[in-house]
C-alpha cells in the first residue's frame, strides 16, 4: 500500500493529519435504482480506516481472487475543523477543500455478507479501498450542489452526474454525519455514487473529472 498524505492539486503536501474516510451510501436515485434498492429515510452511514486512503494518481491496486471489485466515483470532501452535531451553516464552514474519490467495493463479498445480515465493512474498508485525488481549494467552485463529475474507463464513460442530483446536500450530509460521529481535521467525507458502477480489471485506465480539472489514472497490472 502507498504511502499516503493529503495533497493539494499542484502536488504540496496539506498540514492536515490523516483521518478517517465517512460514506454516505445511497445519495443519486439513479445509482438506488441500479442497484434494486429503496430510498432510506434515515441516512445510511459508514466508515472506512486511513488504511483505506491510498493516492489515486498515477495508479492503484485493487485486490485480486475476492471476485469483482467495482467502481463508485464520489466528490470527496476534506474537513479543517472538528465538528459534532453541527448545523449546516458550521459543516460549510469546517470544509477545506474538494477532490474525487474511488469507493471501491468488493460487490460478491459484499452481496453475501448483507444475504446472511452481517456488517460489510470487509467489501469496502479493506486496504486501499478510496484511492483519493489531490484536493482543490473550497473558492475554486462557484457552487459546489451544481457541478458535473465522471469516470472514463477505457476512453469510454461509465459515471457521469452533477452534483444537484444528490439527495442529501453536501452540507446536509456533513450535518447529519456529525449527529452520529465527531468529524475531526484531516477527515474525508465522501458524498455518494451515481449510476455506472462496474467492475476494474488490472491494466484499466481511468480519467476522473470534477469539472474543470482532469485527474489521470490506472489500475496496476
Amino acid at each position: 500500500m502507498a504511502d499516503y498524505q493529503h495533497q493539494n492539486i499542484t502536488g504540496e503536501s496539506i498540514d492536515l493529519p490523516v483521518g478517517k474516510v465517512v460514506c454516505i451510501g445511497g445519495n443519486y436515485a439513479d445509482h438506488i435504482k441500479e442497484m434494486s434498492s429503496v430510498v432510506n429515510d434515515e441516512a445510511v452511514f459508514f466508515i472506512k480506516p486511513s488504511t483505506a486512503i491510498v493516492p489515486l494518481t498515477p495508479s492503484f491496486d485493487i485486490p485480486h481472487n475476492l471476485g469483482p471489485c467495482h467502481n463508485e466515483l464520489e466528490i470527496a470532501v476534506l474537513l479543517k475543523d472538528k465538528l459534532k452535531n453541527a448545523d449546516e451553516t458550521q459543516a460549510t464552514d469546517a470544509i477545506w477543500r474538494y477532490g474525487v474519490a474511488l469507493d471501491l467495493t468488493l460487490r460478491q463479498v459484499q452481496a453475501d455478507l448483507k444475504k446472511i445480515g452481517r456488517p460489510w465493512e470487509r467489501a469496502k474498508g479493506f486496504d486501499g479501498a478510496c484511492p483519493l485525488s489531490p484536493f482543490i481549494a473550497k473558492d475554486e467552485f462557484d457552487d459546489i450542489q451544481n457541478v458535473d463529475f465522471s469516470l472514463t474507463v477505457n476512453q469510454q464513460v461509465r459515471q457521469a452526474s452533477n452534483t444537484k442530483y444528490m439527495i442529501r446536500s453536501i452540507a446536509k450530509t456533513l450535518s447529519q454525519m456529525s449527529s452520529c460521529f465527531t468529524l475531526l481535521a484531516g477527515d474525508v467525507i465522501i458524498t455518494g455514487t451515481p449510476a455506472g458502477v462496474g467492475p476494474l480489471d488490472a491494466g484499466d485506465k481511468l480519467e476522473l473529472r470534477l469539472k474543470p480539472y482532469s485527474f489521470y489514472t490506472q489500475v496496476s497490472s
